[in-house]
Order: C-alpha cells, then sequence, then structure tokens
C-alpha cells in the first residue's frame, strides 16, 4: 500500500495542539495593517480553533 500524503497547502495553514485541537489564524492578518486599527490587528493576531463542521475534513487533509 502507498504512503498517504499530506495536503501541502493544509499544512501551511494548520496546526494541531498536543491536546489535539486544530488551530487556524484570523482572515486579513497578513499584510495593509497601516489601513486597521491597532486594536484589531491586535484582535487578528490570535489564533483560533477551526469550527466543529470542518474539523474531519482538515484532519484528512493533514493525514490524522
Amino acid at each position: 500500500m502507498p504512503k498517504n500524503k499530506t495536503h501541502s497547502g493544509a499544512k501551511k495553514r494548520f496546526r494541531v495542539t498536543g491536546s489535539g485541537k486544530i488551530m487556524r489564524e484570523r482572515a486579513n492578518h497578513v499584510h495593509k495593517f497601516h489601513e486597521k486599527s491597532p486594536q484589531h490587528a491586535r484582535r487578528l493576531a490570535s489564533d483560533v480553533e477551526v469550527s466543529k463542521a470542518d474539523v474531519k475534513k482538515i484532519k484528512k487533509l493533514l493525514g490524522r
């Protein structure tokens, strides 16, 4: 049987915590910070847990 390959796009976007939760970065936290207030930029900095509906699909893409 061939080995399963991890989805390259998924491994760049998601990470698995030690307890098994899947985390993602918030949208709009990449560039153009001069257009955003510092408070808004700080709020976007924190990672959030992936919604429950998407966990199964993302775990499959990550090979877990």
